[in-house]
């Protein structure tokens, strides 16, 4: 028999316990009996959202020494935040695969017939993801990205409220930017994935479901 594959740990960066627990949730679906096991966990050093280049930089030290702590019993890792914070260092430093989750889920859009568009979470993020698509070589397959201008914490907190401004964003970003697909732009929409998919008619992709689901592909 083969050796055992360590779990794959999630890694929050925020420190919202609810938005953790969405993403745990979204992943049901990738569980069974055999995949690795997949464990989320919340970064307890991290600001209640991430929005800003000071929030993202502030939690690379903190991310990287969980990992270090983890890195004998991990199989990998997923780092759950849009902005893929500390993915370079983090590969850097361990021997496991380590996934982010703006990276699959890019790369997964981009597979599609027709190009993607990004529900972001406040309009200082549309200038980053486009620089990242930049960096990768996909922001061709971007057709638009627009803010919704909520915080991470509103977004959990209000699902009724979350999913109507979600849904209203969505279909500017479908009907007027000419997308064929959403990702969304933040860990704390993982909820809300079946009902704008339904609700505008495109395949809604979730980040942290795309890249947990590379990092058991590259584990099987």
């Amino acid at each position: 028999m083969g050796a055992t594959v360590g779990p794959v740990f999630v890694v929050n960066p925020n420190s919202t316990l609810a938005v953790t627990e969405g993403i745990d949730r979204a992943l049901d679906e990738l569980r069974g009996p055999k995949a690795a096991d997949i464990h989320c966990l919340t970064l307890a050093e991290g600001p209640p959202g991430i929005e800003t280049q000071a929030h993202i930089d502030g939690v690379v030290a903190p991310l990287c020494r969980l990992a270090s702590d983890l890195e004998d019993e991990a199989g990998g890792f997923v780092i759950a935040c849009f902005s893929d914070p500390g993915l370079t260092e983090l590969r850097s430093a361990s021997a496991r695969p380590v996934f982010g989750i703006a990276e699959s889920a890019y790369r997964k859009a981009a597979e599609g017939p027709g190009r993607f568009g990004i529900l972001s979470i406040v309009e200082a993020s549309v200038v980053r993801h486009r620089r990242y698509l930049d960096r990768l070589g996909l922001l061709h397959a971007l057709a638009g990205d627009r803010p919704v201008e909520m915080a991470v914490e509103a977004l959990a907190d209000d699902p009724a409220a979350s999913l109507a401004r979600l849904t209203e964003v969505g279909k500017a970003i479908v009907g007027e930017d000419g997308a064929d697909a959403l990702v969304l732009g933040c860990t704390s929409m993982a909820p809300f994935k079946d009902d704008l998919s339904a609700a505008l008619g495109v395949l809604v992709i979730e980040p942290s479901q795309a890249a947990v689901s590379d990092a058991l592909e590259t584990l099987s």
